[in-house]
């Protein structure tokens, strides 16, 4: 079943602490940085390969979670003198620090992507590199690859270019933040047009059949007690607008790379009539009105991920972003698949090479399409590999936090067996109606249940008993209330 994104805020405790080890261990997930690619990192890190074109005076600002280090993306949006509206978009450029064939390719090329558990993160790059030299942060000046795309009245892009050149971001701001100054009428106007362009691209989204997921994050938060409790955090209108900046983008790469007739995109087939059947299924259980008329899209677009059964409803929509792949094309040849079901246009990955290796390679393509002139030879020759190593970079990325969501659930209800809770039947079995799964509204859960005898009824609210929760097996178990 698909899982929610997960994070921790307060302390983890000791038990919950080894536990994630544990799971580290068992899943063969990457330890420290070998002494070689530290050591390369470090001599990167103090002596990049820069480029010669100065942007440090674009007033960027990045957009992040409080705390973050990593900072992939820094922006600035304007109004164009003629109408319309500007887009710089700064993407860290990695392939400055990163030298091909050296230790520091080959650790990127074996780790994939970055891992993120609930206690910390197992970076793609030694924190030299991701939290210092190549991260975009405030007043420090960085290497990038400095989209500018412009766009016309109605938020579609017009031209698009992208370059190397240094910047310098003027200030770290995160959600919450952004929200609250777009929301009183205090943002800046590079940060209030952020509002204007980001809502111009989730209307042009609505228009080609596109769909953003928002989905709720489930938080494990500390009580002032020392126990935990699991809540959901549902994202704000400023987590979309934007994510519609990072679609964009990869939209234009795409649109570069296929003009060239080289590059990777990222793919997604379309859902098969059973997906949609299942979700019809769970829409019914969590009483979510879907009439036969509506389209899939309107329906996830009309829901309010602050409402528990919208929101487990949502959770369940990422069973249609299964099958999501990269397809490598070449020498001119039409790319098959070439679509992104979910964008419902091409669309590749290019706005995180900190935190995920193929952006690193999306970018180079798509400085040489911009350019005009052949793409770098060590970006061409990793293509063919790059499908496979990043599928099973996204194996042990979906791993991690279906295993570390099983894992914690358990860990903080593992005294609680015996207990019953009040919960929502939103999935049986076909071949086996007595065994389905729930959404716990307190604590946000959900979780498999097997009934002993009758089969389970599917949408309807009960009362069940959980019966296991053991964090050595990272399973949790619920059976119907007598």
């Amino acid at each position: 079943m698909p899982r929610r994104h997960l994070h921790m805020t307060g302390a983890e405790g000791a038990a919950l602490r080894a536990a994630l080890r544990d799971l580290r261990t068992r899943l063969g997930v990457p330890a420290a940085f070998p002494n070689g690619v530290l050591a390369e990192a470090e001599r990167a890190a103090a002596a990049p390969r820069l480029p010669s074109e100065d942007a440090t005076d674009l007033p960027l600002f990045t957009i992040d979670p409080p705390g973050s280090v990593d900072l992939d993306q820094a922006m600035h949006l304007a109004l164009r003198p003629a109408g319309g509206y500007r887009v710089h978009y700064a993407i860290a450029d990695v392939a400055a620090f990163v030298t091909p064939g050296g230790a520091l390719d080959a650790e990127a090329h074996r780790r994939v992507t970055t891992l993120y558990f609930p206690d910390e993160r197992v970076p793609l790059h030694p924190a030299v590199l991701s939290e210092d030299a190549a991260s975009l942060l405030p007043g420090r000046t960085r290497p990038a690859l400095l989209w500018r795309l412009d766009l016309d009245a109605d938020g579609r892009v017009e031209t698009t270019g992208v370059r190397r050149a240094l910047v310098r971001s003027r200030a770290r701001l995160d959600y919450e933040g952004v929200q609250k100054a777009v929301d009183s009428g205090t943002a800046e106007p590079a940060l209030a047009l952020l509002k204007v362009v980001g809502t111009l691209r989730e209307a042009l989204e609505t228009e080609r059949g596109g769909i953003s997921l928002n989905v709720p994050e489930q938080e494990v938060a500390e009580r002032p007690d020392g126990s935990y409790s699991l809540a959901y955090r549902a994202p704000l209108p400023a987590d979309g607008w934007n994510a519609q900046i990072s679609l964009m983008t990869g939209m234009a790469a795409a649109d570069l790379m296929l003009a060239t007739g080289t590059g990777i995109l990222r793919t997604l087939p379309a859902a098969p009539d059973g997906a949609v059947g299942r979700l019809r299924r769970a829409a019914k259980a969590l009483r979510i009105d879907w009439p036969h008329h509506v389209p899939y899209a309107a329906l996830v677009r009309s829901l309010d991920p602050h409402l528990p059964a919208h929101a487990a409803f949502l959770q369940e929509c990422t069973a249609l972003l299964r099958g999501a792949g990269y397809t490598v094309f070449t020498g001119g040849r039409t790319p098959d698949p070439a679509l992104h079901s979910a964008v419902a246009a091409p669309y590749a990955h290019c706005t995180a090479p900190l935190r995920r290796l193929v952006d690193r390679y999306t970018g180079e393509l798509c400085l040489a399409a911009s350019a005009g002139t052949e793409p770098a030879g060590w970006a061409v020759e990793a293509l063919e590999a790059l499908p496979h190593e990043m599928a099973e970079g996204s194996r042990l990325a979906n791993s991690v936090e279906r295993e570390s969501v099983d894992l914690v659930e358990a860990a903080l209800l593992k005294d609680r067996v015996g207990e019953t809770f009040e919960a929502t039947v939103i999935d049986v079995k076909e071949q086996e109606p007595r065994v389905g799964t729930v959404h716990l509204e307190d604590p946000a859960v959900v979780g498999r249940v097997e009934s002993p005898s009758a089969p389970l009824p599917l949408g309807d609210r009960i009362r069940v008993r959980l019966t296991q929760a053991d964090p050595g097996t990272a399973k949790i178990l619920f059976a119907p209330a007598r």
